[in-house]
């Protein structure tokens, strides 16, 4: 237990997908003393991808937490996914920490998954340092990947190390950096593990470039202090701890990114990265309130938030981030999303497959918690006398469907119990019955998603299933206004079912879902009745008028009606809603909607003529194309449809030398050919 928080840190290594995050997570444990041996990716022997199937593809699936020490200071860390299919893990971890280090590429620079995972940590308001990795490969550029950041990130860069060659422009000769503060080189000279560097003079050559840099350095940070800014006007220079001061002020505030640079497979620049996470990235008490978030007071009632669960065979347990107030074994919380109170069990630090028992938690701390019944991601465990709800973690929208059915009679009760066990772990899979198949569908965000759950059902759940062809999440939509007056009236011996309305749809923007508003005056509809309604309308939305799909994005506006003193009720009304929506559906020209994939590729420029004309067959549009060192990139929008089985396409293209990436972007309207496809089915 650390009760000194200003030494506490809670960060996040997050990226692109094959950036080195876990490689440099692996690092930072060995160097802090966690480990006492280097767990490498391509051997599967890392302790942070500790589950199997993450050892076998040699990809981070799941988030997985640590803590470790270094220079008097607690970092709980978290190394998450770069994979886009994986991303709400990054979502929630970001939800809940106060800094990040973000992990680019030396060649490749700024990819898409970097600028999703940047755009989440903006929404969440968490301070930032960039660590440019890979700068021993061939084709690695340091000041590109600089300019990249501020182009596509719209951040200021603040460069606070230069890399340092043996022979310039040959960087598999990277051997250390500049720290651009101390005007000082830090030398390693082989790449054993737990080699320290060596503090050497800048090499003449990178003297004026160091200054430049460093000049440029000073001018961006004296602006978060007046006094420093006022010095440096009169020609005085700031001493290296003033630096610091306004070099942390300004990372709290967003105002810059500081930017430093190494090689973590080569096991050099991982010392100063750390020395930057205590020095500049926030403790829970630096972080400003937002979002009604409370202030890190351990002595204010408890409010914690729940962002993980995970499941085994001894039962679940639930990720919690103490906010305020403190948590001990045997107490009994409010689970304020629910109304029901819990009890704790256990409290755990976890260091990544491993758990070390806590006897109490306190504010800024992350760990885990035994015994919570009814917690999942999201929810918030607060003082029963003092409520409070904390901002939920937002959890994208499913666009890939599959089928799946036991293979056997004796698998069909353990398949509905593990299916709700991997929606309680990761809530961007969703579990549904098809009304008229009876079949379950599983839903999430990519392929390779539900690839890994399926696997997950099989080893962890010992179920079998037999699954079908991926399915897309198609929508519909309506195009033009549409108003309708519908008269529901039925009488069958005894009481009656009356209920009269008029409904008018309106389109809305894509993603603005639907809404719903009541203008009935002069109670023609009793206001008892308005709910069942709206009731009504959203679940004949649900099933579509063209072919089936859920029809989104628009406003439906209740008019008028009128009611029937002893026949009318909520069933009633709530049945008028669901024939009023339908037909007015139909007459607002309604359109299908088809996800649209933004898709990039990565392809040797003699292949590149190959690449562009399969993406254009399968409706692909070309977005821009440039160079990535001695590579071709291709960005485009696809529809999901068209991108099933394209990694065996596009490697039978380019004899296996490309590769790609893609992530949801935005639902279009689909081509007539297309639509006329689906309604016929």
């Amino acid at each position: 237990m650390n009760s000194n928080n200003r030494k506490l840190r809670n960060i996040g290594v997050i990226a692109h997908v094959d950036a080195g995050k876990t490689t440099t997570t692996e690092r930072i444990l060995f160097y802090t003393g966690e480990n006492h041996r280097i767990g490498e990716v391509h051997n599967g022997t890392t302790t942070m991808d500790f589950d199997p199937q993450e050892r076998a593809r040699g990809i981070t699936i799941n988030s997985a937490a640590t803590t470790v020490f270094w220079k008097g200071a607690q970092i709980n860390l978290i190394d998450t996914p770069g994979h886009i299919d994986f991303n709400i893990e990054v979502n929630r971890s970001l939800r809940v920490l106060d800094g990040a280090v973000v992990v680019f590429d030396g060649v490749a620079g700024v990819e898409p998954q970097t600028e999703t995972n940047w755009r989440l940590a903006d929404k969440y308001h968490v301070p930032r340092l960039a660590f440019i990795n890979k700068l021993d490969r061939v084709g690695a550029d340091f000041p590109r990947v600089v300019q990249m950041m501020e182009e596509r990130l719209g951040v200021r860069a603040l460069v606070l190390q230069l890399p340092v060659y043996t022979r310039e422009g040959a960087e598999d000769t990277f051997r250390g950096v500049v720290d651009l503060l101390a005007m000082k080189a830090l030398v390693w000279h082989g790449s054993e593990a737990g080699e320290p560097y060596e503090t050497q003079a800048i090499p003449p050559e990178l003297v004026a470039q160091a200054m430049g840099w460093r000049a440029r350095l000073i001018e961006t940070v004296v602006e978060q202090d007046d006094i420093a800014l006022a010095a440096y006007l009169n020609g005085e220079e700031p001493s290296v701890e003033q630096l610091r001061a306004c070099i942390r002020t300004g990372t709290l505030a967003g105002a810059f990114v500081p930017v430093l640079a190494g090689a973590a497979f080569k096991n050099k620049g991982v010392q100063p990265l750390l020395d930057a996470v205590v020095d500049y990235l926030p403790s829970p008490q630096d972080v400003r309130a937002v979002a009604g978030q409370p202030e890190a007071d351990p002595d204010g009632p408890l409010a914690a938030l729940a962002f993980k669960v995970v499941t085994d065979a001894h039962g679940s347990m639930v990720f919690v981030r103490v906010y305020r107030g403190r948590l001990r074994p045997g107490d009994t919380v409010l689970n304020a999303s629910t109304g029901k109170t819990e009890r704790v069990s256990r409290l755990y630090e976890v260091h990544a497959d491993k758990h070390e028992e806590r006897q109490m938690l306190e504010a800024g701390d992350i760990a885990a918690v035994v015994g919570l019944k009814d917690t999942v991601t999201g929810h918030t465990l607060s003082d029963r006398q003092h409520p409070v709800v904390l901002e939920e973690i937002s959890i994208p929208e499913p666009v890939i469907h599959v089928a799946v059915e036991p293979k056997t009679q004796a698998d069909q009760q353990s398949l509905g119990k593990a299916l709700q066990a991997l929606v309680k772990e990761d809530p961007s899979l969703r579990i549904r019955q098809d009304a008229e198949s009876g079949q379950t569908i599983l839903s999430g965000m990519g392929e390779l998603q539900l690839e890994v759950t399926l696997e997950k059902l099989r080893t962890k759940h010992q179920v079998e299933v037999s699954t079908g062809r991926p399915q897309v999440a198609y929508r519909e939509t309506i195009t033009q206004p549409a108003e309708v007056r519908h008269v529901h009236k039925k009488q069958s011996g005894g009481p009656g079912q009356f209920a009269e309305l008029s409904l008018r749809l309106t389109p809305l923007p894509r993603g603005e879902g639907i809404r719903f508003e009541s203008q009935v005056v002069g109670g023609a509809i009793p206001r008892e009745f308005i709910p069942a309604v709206e009731a009504g309308v959203r679940r004949a939305a649900e099933a579509g008028v063209l072919a089936g799909f859920p029809i989104v994005d628009f406003q439906a506006t209740l008019v008028d009606g009128s009611h029937h003193e002893r026949d009318s009720s909520t069933l009633a009304f709530e049945l008028a809603a669901v024939a009023a929506l339908r037909e007015a559906a139909l007459k607002a020209a309604p359109v299908v909607l088809e996800p649209l994939m933004a898709v990039e590729v990565v392809t040797p420029a003699d292949h590149l003529g190959d690449v562009i004309g399969d993406l254009n067959r399968r409706r692909g549009i070309i977005r821009g194309q440039h160079s990535r060192g001695n590579a071709a990139v291709v960005e485009a929008h696809v529809p999901l449809a068209e991108m099933f089985g394209y990694i065996g396409s596009l490697r039978a293209q380019t004899s296996g030398r490309a590769q790609y990436s893609m992530q949801f972007d935005h639902y279009a309207v689909a081509p007539p050919a297309v639509q006329a496809h689906l309604t016929s089915r």
